[in-house]
Order: structure tokens, then C-alpha cells, then sequence
């Protein structure tokens, strides 16, 4: 409707390396996206992956395991996610994959807004893996062209100034600013 305007809240973003270790390109990627991501969106690093045990069904409902409900309690208050993974085998690495399998039979992400961003222009099995998972979990993917930069095999310093390139900056800005719109939408899950 014409004159019509969207209430403005801050979206709160949650990011997930989907991989454990400190230095991975993604991790510096998801790092970048927080320090440059917007004025409008706050984006907070996910508990580490690792400290959530396998899954296990017998253990979902009263007996889940505190781990696995505080990374649900996460995902329920965040506005969206943001995940970034290597790829493993042609595959999602085994500690983001048992956290969604976690999360399959709940009620914290069906209709989540999720934004895939990538530091490698390689991995495209890892992403329609886990494009494919996430549909079946009923989020809503962000349809933009995804972001991806080439930062495999570069020192974390060499890493963190490319990402700190003001051209950089301004892409990253740009992909949170319209995530955080996207967010803010209403939307079904993408099919």
C-alpha cells in the first residue's frame, strides 16, 4: 500500500562456522560479516558445534541434552542465521550436520531466515547438500546470490585484509542489508 512502511526493529543475526577450529576460512569469514555487516542487524558468533553431542532421538523431548537446548534457544531467538562450511567429502561437516539433526523434529526453525555465505568459490556439493537439508527443515533460504570469496589457502592476516578491503566492506553491508529486509518479510519456506 502506497505510503505505506514496515515497522523497523534491529534484527539480531546468529552465525555458524560449521566447522570448530579458530582459524578456518569461514569462521574469518563470519567475522567479517559481523564487524562490517550493518547498523541495522547485530550478528553474534553460534555456541561451538563441538559441544553438542551426537544425536541420539531417545534423547530428544525431556532428556535433550543442555547443550543441545541452549543452541536450540539460539536459534529460536535469533532472526536469522547466517552459515558458512567447508566442504567435507562432497558433504556438510559432521558437527553442523548433527546440530540441524538436532533440530529436525523441533519447533525453532521451521520458517528461520537463512543466509549461506561462502569463503571458498569452490564447494558447491557442501551447498546444495545443505540447501537440500535446510529445505527439508522448512527454513527460508535467502534467494540473493550468494556470497562467496576465494580465501582457501590465504594466511589469516592476508584473509582478514581482504575482507577489510573497503570494496569488501561494502559488499558484505550490502548482502546483511538485504538479508535483514528478507528477514523482516513474510515468507514460507522455501520450497
Amino acid at each position: 500500500m502506497p505510503g505505506h512502511r514496515a515497522a523497523w526493529r534491529r534484527r539480531d543475526f546468529w552465525r555458524s562456522a560449521g566447522a570448530s577450529a579458530g582459524r578456518r576460512t569461514n569462521r574469518i569469514l563470519l567475522e567479517a560479516f559481523a564487524r562490517h555487516g550493518s547498523t541495522s542487524a547485530t550478528i553474534a558468533m553460534a555456541p561451538d558445534l563441538a559441544t553438542i553431542p551426537p544425536f541420539n532421538p531417545d534423547l530428544e523431548g525431556a532428556a535433550t541434552p543442555a547443550a543441545v537446548s541452549a543452541f536450540a534457544s539460539a536459534v529460536a531467538v535469533a532472526d536469522g542465521l547466517l552459515i558458512a562450511t567447508p566442504e567435507y567429502a562432497h558433504g556438510i561437516p559432521g558437527a553442523l550436520k548433527n546440530a540441524l539433526d538436532w533440530l529436525v523434529s523441533r519447533s525453532e526453525i521451521p520458517g528461520k531466515p537463512v543466509m549461506l555465505v561462502h569463503g571458498s568459490t569452490r564447494g558447491t556439493y557442501v551447498r546444495d547438500h545443505l540447501r537440500e537439508v535446510l529445505q527439508t527443515m522448512s527454513v527460508r533460504l535467502f534467494d540473493r546470490e550468494a556470497f562467496e570469496l576465494h580465501l582457501i589457502g590465504k594466511p589469516v592476516e592476508d584473509a582478514r585484509a581482504i575482507l577489510d578491503d573497503a570494496d569488501q566492506r561494502a559488499r558484505i553491508r550490502a548482502h546483511v542489508a538485504a538479508f535483514a529486509d528478507f528477514a523482516a518479510g513474510p515468507g514460507l519456506p522455501t520450497a
